[in-house]
C-alpha cells in the first residue's frame, strides 16, 4: 500500500489502541502487517499479558528451545497451501524508482600519473608468483630478480596441497610480501570448458587455488605494503566492450581478487586485465608498473591502445519485444522465497514453467509447510522434540538446518501454486545442477515436451559468509560450483537450442567485491563473463545479468543483522516491489551485459581520498589555464574533478559578461575549462574538438560573489583518440536551505588526439560591399562588456553573414596572457556571428543553446586578424568557420543553436545583413 493509506492505517491503529502520535516515528520501519502488530506491542506492553485485550501470545521464554510447547496455531487448522504466504506483486512504479546502473569501460590515465603504493619491488621483498604457461611470468621474475626480489615461481599445474604446500616451505625463509598470480591469463579453451573433468581442473588452476593459497598467506597478505595482483586476458577491458569477455574463467579470479581487497583493505589488490595476445616482455613491464602505481583501481586493463578501468553509468532501458505468453520459462533456484515471488509475477503474463532446484518436489499434503510460514516458533519446537524422539543430541544448527529445508520446499509450493493460480503451466524437477548428467536428462525431458526454451533463469546460488582463514575448500567449491558448474551444465545441455534470453542472477559482491564472499563473489563475476561473452558465442541470445543488492523483506538478507549492516554501510536494500518487477522489465528489453539494480551503493563506491587523486610531483610540473584551480580527485565512479574559485571582480571575462546586471559565466569558457580539465592528466595529447555540446543552465555570479566553479570528467575512447566526457556544474546553498544544491550548467565531449590538429582547407571571404553594421550597433543590441565586443563590424557574405574580429581588445583574463586551448575569444567570435545572422534571418535573439561539434584546427593562432562567416542550416542552426587573413581555416563550428530570449528587440539594423 502507498504511503499515504500507511499512514491513515497507522491513525486507525492508534485510535484502536490508545496510543500517543510519535513524530519521530518511521513508517518505512513497519512495512508488512507483521511489523504493524510489533508497533501495537510495542508501544503497549501491557496487551501483551491482558487476556481481555484478546492480544495474548507467548512471551519469548514460551517457545523455542526450552520451556512449554506454544499453544495450537492456526495453521494447523489449515492445509499447506491455505497456509502459503501471499507473494508480494512487482510494481512497474518502484522499479523505475531505483537506479539503474550499467559498467562501464572508462579510459584511466596511465599509472604514472597516480600516486605510488605502499608496495617495494625492491631488496628485501619476497614474492610468490604463479606464472602463465606463456611466458609473462618467465618474464616477469626476471624483472623482479632485478630490482633485488626475491622470487619464488610456483608450478600453476601443482595439485593444489602440493601448491600450498611449497610456498608455505619456502615462507618460513622470511614471510611473503605479495603474491602474483598469472594463470588466468592463459585463457581455457572451449573444447575444454565443454567438458565437465575439464573444466573442473580448469577452474580449479584459476581459482580454487588461487583461493587455497591466499588463504595460506592470509597473516601475510592482510597488512600494509603487502599486494595480490591477479592476471587475466578477458580482453582488455574486462568485458565490458562490443566484443564481450574472451575468457570467462578470468572473472572469477577478478572477482576473487576484489573480495579479497575488502576483506584486506590495507593491502593492494589489484586485477590487471589484457588482450589475447601482446608481447610478453610489455606485459611484465606492466605488471610491475601496476603493483607500484595507482592504488585507487583495483580493476586495470590495456586494450586497443589505451589503459581502462571500470565504472558505472546510468542508462535507460534498451527497446526490446515482450516475452510472449506462451514462452517456455527454465528457472533454477527456484525453491528460494525471492525467486518463487519472481516467477508468480512472471506467471501473471501466462507461459509455461518448468522450476529446477535442489530442493525435492514440496508435498501439498505435508502439514509442517503450513506451519513453517504460519507459526515458525511452534514448528521449531516440534522439530526439535522429533529429532530428540529419534535419538542422539540435537543441535539448535540441526533444526535450523531443517527449518531452511522447510522453509525452500514452502517457498517451491507456492511458486508451484502461484504459477496454477495464475493459469500458467508448471513443472518441478528436483535437479543437482553441479551433476551434469542429472541436467542433460531434465533439459532434454523439457525440449522434448516443449520443443523449445525461450527464457532460462539462473538464479540458483549458495552465500555462507565468513572470512578466508575460516572458508575451507570444500565450502569454497560448495559456493562457487552451483553457480559455475550449473552454468556451464545447462548451457551445453541446450547445445545447439540456446535460448532467447538468459538471465543470471548475480550481485553487487561481484561487481565490487565484498569482505566474508571471495567465494561467492568469484562466482558472480564469473557469470558477469559468461553473459558477456554469449555477445560472441550465442549473438542470437539476449543474455543479461543483474548485479542484486540485498533485498528486503524477502530473501536470507531480510533476517538477522544483515539490514542493520546493510545501513550501517550505506547500503539501501531493495524493496520487493522493485525487484520483482525490475526482472519483467529487463526480460522485455534488448539490454545485454551487465546491470546493476541498486539504490544508494554506500561503501562499495566510496573511494580512500588519498589514493583518488593525482601524483601531487606530476601536477607541480603541469601548466595549468585560466580555468584550472585545485584539482580535487580522479574517482572512479565520479571521475576527475577540477574546482576553480572565479571572481567577478577580479576576471574580466566576467565583469564584461553581465546579464541584466549580473555577471554570468561565458559559454566560451565554460568551453575551456572543459578542455583543459580533459587535457589534465594527458599533456601528451592534443585538443582537437569538443562535440555535442550543450548549455544546460547560466552560471551567475549572484551580488558579484565570488563562486567555484567544478568540471567533472569521465573518460571513454574512440579508436586511438581519448574522448573526455564533460560537465560544469556549481553549487550553492539556498535561502532555508540546510543541503547545498548542485546544478549542471554545461556538458560535453572533448576529444583529444595523438597528432596535433592541422589546416586542412581554406576559405574565400568576401570584403565588406559599402553596407556594414558597426560595434555601435551590435553592442547597443548585445550586453557584452569591452573584453567581449569581438565584432568590429559585420556585413552580408555571399555565403552567410561575416563578422570581423575586434582589433586591441582588452585582456579577457587574469593573468594576462595565460594559455589558453580552446581560442575563446576566437570561439566567441563565432557565436556572435552566428547571433548576427540569426537577428536578420528569423528576427530573435537568442542565447547559446549547444553545439554539435566545434573543430579547433589551429587553436594557436588565436586571436589572430580573422574572420568568421555564418551559415543558416536546415533545422534552425547556423555552421560558423573562422579563417586568417590568408583564408586558412583556425575553428569550425558546426550545429550551433540557441534559445530564444524572452521579449523583443529591435532588429532594424541587422536588416541590411539579410540574404
Amino acid at each position: 500500500i502507498d504511503t499515504v493509506k500507511q499512514a491513515e492505517m497507522f491513525a486507525a491503529i492508534r485510535g484502536a489502541y490508545g496510543i500517543e502520535r510519535d513524530e519521530n516515528l518511521a513508517l518505512r520501519d513497519y512495512p508488512t502487517l507483521a511489523r504493524a502488530v510489533e508497533f501495537v506491542y510495542e508501544k503497549r506492553p501491557d496487551l501483551r499479558s491482558d487476556p481481555a485485550s484478546g492480544a495474548v501470545r507467548p512471551t519469548p521464554g514460551e517457545s523455542g528451545y526450552e520451556g512449554k510447547a506454544p499453544a495450537t496455531s492456526a495453521a494447523d487448522e489449515m492445509s499447506p497451501a491455505q497456509a502459503l504466504p501471499t507473494l508480494p506483486q512487482g510494481s512497474i512504479g518502484a522499479a523505475q524508482s531505483v537506479p539503474r546502473r550499467v559498467p562501464v569501460a572508462r579510459v584511466r590515465p596511465p599509472a604514472e600519473r597516480f600516486p605510488a603504493t605502499d608496495v617495494r619491488l625492491e631488496a628485501g621483498a619476497r614474492v610468490v608468483l604463479v606464472p602463465d604457461e606463456h611466458g609473462v611470468g618467465r618474464a616477469l621474475a626476471e624483472r623482479l630478480q632485478r630490482r633485488g626480489v626475491d622470487v619464488l615461481v610456483a608450478d600453476p599445474s601443482a595439485a593444489t596441497d602440493a601448491l600450498v604446500e611449497s610456498v608455505g616451505a619456502w615462507r618460513s625463509g622470511g614471510g611473503v610480501h605479495g603474491v602474483y598470480w598469472l594463470p588466468a591469463m592463459d585463457p581455457v579453451p572451449a573444447g575444454v570448458l565443454s567438458d565437465p573433468r575439464q573444466r573442473r581442473e580448469a577452474l580449479r588452476r584459476r581459482v580454487k587455488a588461487l583461493h587455497a593459497l591466499a588463504r595460506s598467506l592470509h597473516d601475510d597478505l592482510c597488512r600494509p605494503g603487502a599486494f595480490l595482483v591477479t592476471g587475466t586476458r578477458l580482453g582488455g577491458r574486462h568485458g565490458y566492450d562490443e566484443a564481450g569477455a574472451s575468457d570467462p574463467p578470468g572473472g572469477a579470479v577478478a572477482g576473487f581478487t576484489k573480495a579479497f581487497g575488502r576483506e584486506c583493505p590495507e593491502t593492494l589488490a589489484k586485477v590487471v586485465d589484457f588482450e589475447a595476445s601482446r608481447k610478453t616482455s610489455a606485459l611484465a613491464d606492466l605488471l610491475v608498473l601496476e603493483a607500484t602505481r595507482d592504488p585507487g583501481a583495483v580493476e586495470v586493463g590495456y586494450g586497443v591502445g589505451h589503459r581502462w578501468t571500470v565504472g558505472l553509468e546510468e542508462r535507460p532501458v534498451e527497446p526490446g519485444d515482450p516475452v510472449g505468453s506462451d514462452a517456455v520459462y527454465v528457472v533454477t533456484g527456484a525453491a528460494g522465497s525471492i525467486t518463487s515471488a519472481i516467477v508468480a509475477d512472471l506467471a501473471r503474463h501466462g507461459g509455461r514453467f518448468w522450476l529446477l532446484d535442489l530442493v525435492p518436489e514440496p508435498l501439498p499434503s505435508d502439514p509442517d509447510l503450513a506451519r513453517v510460514t504460519m507459526d515458525r516458533e511452534a514448528l521449531k519446537f516440534d522439530l526439535l522434540r522429533r529429532m530428540q524422539a529419534a535419538g542422539g543430541r540435537v543441535t539448535p544448527v540441526q533444526v535450523e538446518k531443517e527449518l531452511a529445508r522447510l522453509e525452500r520446499s514452502a517457498s517451491a509450493l507456492a511458486a508451484v501454486e502461484a504459477v496454477r493460480a495464475a493459469g500458467a503451466s508448471v513443472s518441478y524437477r528436483s535437479v543437482d545442477l553441479t551433476d551434469a548428467s542429472a541436467v542433460s536428462r531434465v533439459v532434454g525431458e523439457i525440449v522434448a515436451a516443449e520443443g523449445r526454451v525461450d527464457v532460462l533463469l539462473h538464479a540458483a546460488g549458495l552465500e555462507i559468509s565468513r572470512s578466508l582463514p575460516d572458508k575451507s575448500s570444500e565450502e569454497f567449491a560448495r559456493v562457487f560450483d552451483v553457480k559455475v558448474e550449473g552454468w556451464y551444465n545447462l548451457i551445453e545441455a541446450l547445445g545447439d537450442r540456446p535460448p532467447r534470453s538468459v538471465m543470471a542472477f548475480s550481485s553487487i559482491a561481484g561487481r565490487f567485491g565484498n569482505a566474508g564472499q571471495t567465494d561467492y563473489a568469484a562466482a558472480n563475476d564469473f557469470l558477469c563473463k559468461a553473459v558477456s561473452a554469449m555477445r560472441t558465442t550465442h549473438p542470437e541470445t539476449r543474455a543479461l545479468a543483474v548485479d542484486w543488492t540485498a533485498w528486503r523483506d524477502i530473501g536470507m538478507a531480510a533476517r538477522g543483522s544483515i539490514p542493520r549492516i546493510m545501513e550501517a554501510a550505506g547500503i539501501d536494500m531493495l524493496s520487493p516491489e522493485a525487484g520483482i518487477a525490475a526482472v519483467g522489465r529487463e526480460l522485455s528489453a534488448g539490454t545485454r551485459g551487465e546491470v546493476v539494480i541498486a539504490q544508494g551503493l554506500g561503501i562499495m563506491i566510496s573511494e580512500d581520498p588519498g589514493a583518488a587523486r593525482l601524483d601531487e610531483a606530476f601536477l607541480e610540473g603541469t601548466v595549468l589555464g585560466p580555468m584550472s584551480g585545485r584539482v580535487a580527485s580522479l574517482e572512479l565512479y565520479r571521475g576527475l574533478a577540477i574546482e576553480t574559485e572565479l571572481d567577478p571582480r577580479a576576471q574580466p571575462f566576467l565583469d564584461d559578461h553581465r546579464i541584466d546586471g549580473t555577471p554570468v559565466l561565458p559559454g566560451v569558457m565554460a568551453l575551456e575549462a572543459m578542455a583543459e580539465a580533459a587535457r589534465l592528466p594527458f599533456p601528451a595529447l592534443h585538443v582537437t574538438a569538443l562535440e555535442d555540446v550543450t548549455f544546460l543552465s547560466p552560471f551567475k555570479f549572484y551580488r558579484d560573489e565570488p563562486r567555484a566553479v567544478t568540471v567533472r570528467v569521465h573518460y571513454d575512447a574512440d579508436g586511438h583518440d581519448v574522448l573526455a566526457r564533460c560537465v560544469v556544474e556549481g553549487t550553492r546553498t539556498l535561502v532555508a536551505r540546510e543541503e547545498p544544491e548542485t546544478t549542471l550548467h554545461f556538458a560535453g565531449t572533448v576529444r583529444l588526439t595523438t597528432a596535433p590538429p592541422s589546416v586542412a582547407r581554406e576559405l574565400e571571404i568576401g570584403g565588406p560591399n559599402g553596407t556594414t553594421v558597426g560595434a555601435d550597433a551590435i553592442y547597443g543590441t548585445y550586453f557584452h562588456g569591452p573584453a567581449y565586443r569581438v565584432v568590429q563590424e559585420a556585413w552580408r557574405d555571399e555565403g552567410g553573414v561575416a563578422g570581423r574580429f575586434a582589433k586591441d581588445l582588452p585582456d579577457d583574463r587574469r593573468p594576462a596572457g595565460s594559455p589558453a586551448l580552446v581560442a575563446p575569444r576566437l570561439v566567441e567570435l563565432a557565436f556572435q556571428t552566428a547571433g548576427l545572422a540569426e537577428l536578420a534571418e528569423a528576427a530573435r535573439m537568442g542565447l547559446p543553446e549547444g553545439f554539435r561539434r566545434l573543430e579547433l584546427l589551429d587553436p594557436a593562432a588565436f586571436e589572430v586578424e580573422s574572420t568568421a562567416v555564418a551559415r543558416a542550416v536546415p533545422g534552425g542552426s547556423f555552421d560558423v568557420d573562422v579563417a586568417d587573413a590568408h583564408g586558412r581555416v583556425l575553428l569550425s563550428l558546426s550545429g550551433y543553436r540557441t534559445s530564444k530570449l524572452p521579449g523583443t528587440v529591435d532588429v532594424e539594423p541587422f536588416r541590411v545583413l539579410r540574404a
